[in-house]
């Protein structure tokens, strides 16, 4: 195996569960599906905020690859999809148990919400960018950075919603079953969205584009694209809460 994939097998047997392959055969899946990993690992590199760097990134993505491949068997074409969530989730639960926001910027970032929804009582409607601006002591580009890490955090929980959801697949009629049922209602969710909003969730998670990425192909701002980004997310997290 490269450099670039490079797994530890007896970490990986404790944490991945028993192999499915021959070690040669995991190897050749791995590589394959290595790129979606990197892509990944690109997307989510404003989470990242200096607390992993992309190598370490890439190795935790690599080890839930190859859990999502022990637990799946031979990939398939859905197996792409499933096996993204797993890689996006294993990355996420690491930056979570890192804390990868130091506490002056969950402190700040408690601060502009608190300013947001105190502004929202007093005027009645949702708060302009220069009210916000001027009520929390705040300039532009930290505002943005605020934004940005919003929509983080609700993709972050979106993430969870889909990965949990889609814990029980594995080999067997039951399972396939239940992975045709949670399709079926993630669509249901995309369906309740606008436009513009599920255009948003498809770049982000079916073409793997970053938050800034989608700003460019929309030509929308980087704080619009988050605040879509969260619209959406909220939508869809209540459509398959309701339904889970």
């Amino acid at each position: 195996m490269n450099a670039n994939c490079a797994i530890d097998y007896r970490y990986a047997a404790e944490q991945g569960g028993a192999a499915l392959f021959a070690p040669g055969a995991e190897q050749k899946w791995l590589l394959q599906y290595l790129p979606l990993v990197k892509r990944i690992v690109s997307q989510l590199a404003l989470q990242a905020n200096q607390v992993l760097d992309r190598e370490d990134m890439e190795q935790i993505g690599l080890m839930g690859l190859l859990e999502c491949l022990r637990r799946y068997g031979t990939p398939d074409e859905q197996f792409g999809r499933f096996a993204a969530l797993r890689i996006r989730g294993a990355i996420l639960d690491e930056l979570r148990r890192q804390d990868w926001r130091p506490r002056q910027v969950r402190q700040q970032t408690h601060k502009i919400r608190d300013a947001i929804r105190q502004l929202a009582r007093q005027l009645g409607r949702v708060p302009q960018e220069e009210e916000i601006l001027q009520a929390a002591g705040i300039n532009a580009k930290e505002y943005q950075e605020f934004l940005q890490a919003d929509a983080c955090e609700a993709i972050e929980s979106l993430d969870e919603l889909l990965q949990n959801g889609h814990e029980g697949f594995a080999c067997g009629s039951s399972a396939v079953e239940d992975r045709v049922l949670k399709e079926r209602l993630l669509t249901q969710a995309l369906s309740q969205l606008s436009e513009r909003e599920r255009l948003v969730l498809t770049l982000y998670y079916q073409h793997e584009l970053s938050l800034k990425e989608i700003a460019l192909v929309l030509e929308l701002s980087d704080a619009r694209v988050c605040q879509l980004s969260k619209q959406a997310i909220a939508k869809a997290s209540r459509y398959l809460n309701e339904r889970g």
